[in-house]
Parts: structure tokens; C-alpha cells; sequence
């Protein structure tokens, strides 16, 4: 399912985490969302991330994002160290380098399908490639729902705007929070194919949270969290591989909290 990457193409590091160490709470409440994380990300580079639920997945990637900050660590996007970035330089930095794909389709509910993937590169200010926007529209089934917003449109459909949008300023890495959650086989096919594409083809950078074995088969690299921290990785798996590891680490698991910090939300640590 895998293509063999180019010579050289994982020389850079996209992202990395060192010591990362994400608390929520305090005292008795205290939740330990990652503990002590280091981790890197080559560029060109498909990983998809996983673990049982409060395994602190979702927060490593919130925090590799810069959607999260870190209590102790550091995280860097390329070469820029994310901490002590203004508001404005964060804002920039996520608009200029990083794409995004969440359950939470987060389209603009005024614009059209197309409107809603130009955007990013309408705000800053650049052309939009119209050869690999017509590649990402047809390769994700969106052509004719174009001119349709996003009330009009499925919610599969509006997850494919949605990555579409990710995709189409070929930025430096793209974030994915269960990005085929609630999309039926073929639609989530279709979308692991135009990730597995943005990586093979266009040398970007891609990181998932799932908890689906066979969307993890997509990805060159599978690291595995448990209670905060990295405790396996696969390179080029089959999902009988990444099913395997799971159904290991489920059984291994303890009980969770059902509550962290009313600020973050029980759905922070996952």
C-alpha cells in the first residue's frame, strides 16, 4: 500500500517533541495527559499516532499543532521552537506550514465547498495551484459539490471539503484528528489515498490520531501510546499488525478518569 520514498527525503525533521510533559489540573485532580514524550517527524513522512482511549494521543498531536501548550518540553515545526511565540506568530505559523483535518469539519457555514478550500490561501495572500487543486477535488469526489455550502452538503462531504482544504496549500505538515471518523469505507479509502499521495507524491508531511488498524496501514510509521507515553512503533504495517498491538494494549489498560480539567475536556488526553 506503501510506495518506496525517494533517497534523502526524510533528511529533515517536519516536527519533534523533546521531554514533553502535558498535565491538566492540579493536587488530587491532576491529570498526566504525556509524560516526558520525545519524538520526531521526518519530513515526507506518513505516521499515523494511536492508543487506547486517554492515552494521550489527541494531546500530543494538539500539542505538536500548537493547538495546545505544553507544561514542560519543547516542540518545534521545522526549525521553530514553539515556545514563546505570540498569538500573531502562532496564528502564522499554523496558517503558513500546517494544514489541519479534524472530526470537527470547521467549514464556513456562508461559504461555498470551494470557497472553504481556497481560504487559507486567500487570507495569506497567495495563488492558489489550480493543476493540484483540480488533482485534490477529483481525487476526493468533490467536483460537482463545489458550488454547494456546507449545509447542503453530506457529512462525508463536507469532511472531503474539509481535507480538501488541508491539502491544497501543500503545507510543510497536516495534522488529522480521526480524519476518516465519520466517513463510510469508500470515502475513508478515498481520503487515506489522497494523504497517501500528498506523501509519495508531493512530499508532504503527514500525522493522524485513528483508532482504525486499517487507516493506520496507510502510514510508513505507527507509534503507539499508553498512559502518556510512547511505548511501541511499527514501520509499514498491515492492519492484522496494528489490530494486533492494539488489542494488546487495550487489555494492558488501566481504567481512565472519566473527568480532567473542565477547561480542557475528558476529550483532551485521548
Amino acid at each position: 500500500m506503501t510506495q518506496t520514498a525517494p533517497a534523502g527525503r526524510h533528511a529533515v525533521i517536519a516536527a519533534r517533541a523533546d521531554n514533553v510533559v502535558k498535565t491538566y489540573g492540579s493536587g488530587d485532580t491532576v491529570v498526566h495527559a504525556l509524560r516526558d514524550v520525545s519524538i520526531g517527524f521526518r519530513g515526507g513522512e506518513f505516521t499515523a499516532i494511536m492508543g487506547p482511549s486517554g492515552s494521550g494521543k489527541s494531546t500530543l498531536m494538539h500539542c505538536l499543532a500548537g493547538l495546545d501548550t505544553v507544561t514542560s518540553g519543547t516542540v518545534q515545526i521545522g526549525d521553530v521552537d514553539l515556545h514563546g511565540l505570540s498569538d500573531k506568530e502562532m496564528t502564522k505559523l499554523r496558517r503558513d506550514r500546517i494544514g489541519f483535518v479534524f472530526q470537527a469539519f470547521n467549514l464556513v457555514p456562508t461559504l461555498t465547498a470551494e470557497e472553504n478550500i481556497t481560504l487559507p490561501q486567500g487570507i495569506a495572500g497567495r495563488e492558489v495551484d489550480r493543476e493540484w487543486f483540480d488533482t485534490v477535488v477529483d481525487r476526493l469526489g468533490i467536483r460537482d459539490r463545489l458550488s454547494h455550502r456546507p449545509g447542503e452538503l453530506s457529512g462525508g462531504q463536507q469532511q472531503r471539503v474539509a481535507c480538501a482544504r488541508a491539502l491544497v496549500g501543500r503545507p510543510e505538515i497536516i495534522f488529522g484528528d480521526e480524519p476518516t471518523g465519520n466517513l463510510d469505507s469508500r470515502s475513508s479509502s478515498e481520503v487515506l489515498e489522497i494523504l497517501r499521495a500528498a506523501t509519495d507524491e508531493f512530499n508532504q508531511t503527514v500525522v493522524i490520531v485513528t483508532h482504525d488498524p486499517r487507516a493506520a496501514s496507510y502510514a510508513d510509521r505507527v507509534v503507539f501510546l499508553a498512559d502518556g507515553q510512547i511505548v511501541r512503533e511499527l514501520q509499514r504495517p498491515s492492519a492484522d499488525d496494528v489490530f494486533e498491538v492494539m488489542r494488546n494494549l487495550d487489555a494492558k489498560q488501566p481504567a481512565q478518569p472519566t473527568e480532567a480539567d473542565p477547561a480542557h475536556g475528558a476529550g483532551e488526553v485521548n
